[in-house]
């Protein structure tokens, strides 16, 4: 088993792709129309995380994310399911979800997603682990935790990977398709577009101080680091 509890999908009809991807990983999952239909099956221990495919009634899944948020004060982690023609809806939405996997999505991805979004319960032993350290940015390469001066970062799967991939290449220029490239590793449904969206969460995230950390080289694409202030 994969991960404790049961995850909860919103879906029309559970794509039969998920649904094997849920089982082959061996997580225990059930499909649900509405928020109170995800009520009245919640197990006992509440939702171990929920997944969220923003269809074609996308204000009815927004509705069911906030409806979630609500109940239980935003202990159970939302990934969704999202079109790129979608990614516009996740502006000023940060609070109603923790992850999001484009659609159609790469079963690996979504897995490796999945599993990301376990081990941010903190329910996963801390390992010895090889570090990427830059200044007060600190990486640890097994537990996929992230701290800045200190401070512990709530960073989604392809978020570490993307904020991992640019602190061990600082002073260079990476144009938005060669860290799709890079950092997604294949041809990937949102465009240039997906790598924007995770700049922007990932600077939020960093904070005020830090997000000059990750600049931007007007024309071409992002560049971490200007100076390893802290050397």
């Amino acid at each position: 088993m994969s991960g404790n509890g049961v995850i909860a999908v919103f879906a029309t009809d559970v794509p039969p792709e998920l649904a094997r991807t849920l089982d082959l990983g061996g997580y225990s999952w059930k499909g649900v129309a509405s928020a109170d239909e995800a009520a009245e099956s919640e197990p006992a221990e509440g939702w171990s995380a929920a997944i969220v495919e923003i269809g074609d009634d996308s204000e009815n899944a927004w509705a069911f994310c906030r409806s979630l948020r609500q109940h239980d004060d935003g202990t159970t982690r939302i990934m969704l399911l999202v079109s790129g023609g979608q990614l516009g809806e996740l502006e000023l939405r940060d609070d109603l979800y923790d992850d999001f996997c484009l659609s159609p999505f790469h079963p690996s991805e979504l897995e490796a997603r999945l599993r990301h979004l376990m081990w941010a319960t903190g329910s996963s032993p801390v390992l010895r682990a090889d570090m990427v350290e830059y200044g007060e940015l600190v990486l640890n390469l097994e537990t996929y935790q992230a701290t800045i001066a200190k401070r512990p970062l709530d960073l989604t799967y392809m978020e570490y990977e993307l904020l991992k991939f640019l602190a061990q290449n600082p002073g260079k220029v990476f144009t938005r398709e060669i860290l799709l490239s890079r950092v997604w590793g294949y041809e990937y449904y949102g465009g240039a577009r997906t790598v924007d969206v995770h700049i922007r969460r990932l600077r939020a995230k960093l904070g005020e101080e830090y997000a000059g950390l990750i600049a931007t080289v007007r024309s071409v694409g992002y560049r971490f680091g200007q100076s390893r202030w802290g050397s």
